[in-house]
């Protein structure tokens, strides 16, 4: 009996349950030919050390990104620091003071423009698989997602849920339709999320398009249609769909494989 296919290469669970050997959560050896195989196979080996240099490079994407973003800012403060030198000490630090502040959010305003320009230029692309943590499928998925934090733990909260914050994530690549509003920066794998028209998000909802389970990473698409409510500290995972017009309550939290009917209330899917 052929396996049954699902999008992206997806296996069903079904056939993985009874075909473990082709998604081995133990495995040390790489599906990959030649030096890819070597590197993942290394990867499963050694894993600590091998994840550690495969995600090294991640720290100079921070120096750039903070770097290239504080630049207006740190400019402004020397322009600042030049002009009140001769002046009164409480007239120079209530200037340099708000030099630093405006240095702060200049850093915040560059930076959701650059590094949606460096998630953009790397050549490591996020799509739905089921992988192992120590697979060099899922290195993309770090790499998308420590950027998003970069300006979700360092500004974002300033500017939600102003459409800012709409802005980012757009250029992130998550989908999002007109007169929507997003309450909350609690956002994983925004190149996987839908969002639709007339979608109100609540404060400090989480949406991850993401799920481990069993030793894999299950990476999925999260899709909330037109008109839906998602309320107050609500959770929705990858492999979720919310219909047209549909209410998820405040504090519920929708687990993988939930598709919910347009207009009604949460039902998990059997």
């Amino acid at each position: 009996m052929a396996p049954l296919l699902l999008k992206e290469g997806f296996y069903s669970e079904d056939f993985i349950q009874n075909k473990k050997e082709l998604l081995d959560v133990n495995a040390i050896d790489s599906k990959y030919p030649g030096l890819l195989g070597l590197i993942e196979s290394s990867f499963r080996k050694f894993k600590t050390l091998a994840l550690t240099v495969l995600l090294a490079p991640i720290t100079l994407l921070y120096v750039i990104c903070m770097g290239l973003s504080l630049t207006p800012g740190l400019t402004f403060y020397q322009y600042v620091d030049g002009w009140t030198e001769g002046a009164h000490m409480i007239v120079r630090n209530a200037s340099l003071g708000m030099a630093i502040a405006t240095c702060f959010f200049s850093y915040g305003l560059t930076l959701i423009f650059v590094v949606p320009l460096f998630n953009k230029l790397l050549p490591l692309k996020v799509k739905p698989l089921r992988a192992t943590w120590y697979s060099l499928s899922v290195v993309p998925w770090y790499y998308h997602n420590a950027l998003t934090y970069l300006v979700r733990y360092t500004f974002l909260d300033f500017i939600t849920p102003t459409p800012l914050n709409k802005l980012f994530y757009q250029m992130m690549g998550m989908k999002i339709g007109k007169n929507s509003i997003i309450n909350t920066s609690n956002i994983s794998d925004p190149c996987l999320i839908e969002i639709g028209d007339n979608v109100t998000i609540g404060g400090s909802a989480t949406l991850v398009a993401h799920y481990g389970m069993k030793g894999f990473l299950i990476i999925d698409r999260l899709i909330i249609q037109d008109g839906a409510t998602i309320g107050l500290k609500a959770s929705l995972f990858g492999d979720v769909v919310i219909g047209k017009g549909a209410m998820v309550k405040p504090h519920d939290v929708i687990m993988p494989k939930t598709r919910i009917p347009d207009r009604e209330e949460k039902k998990e899917a059997a």
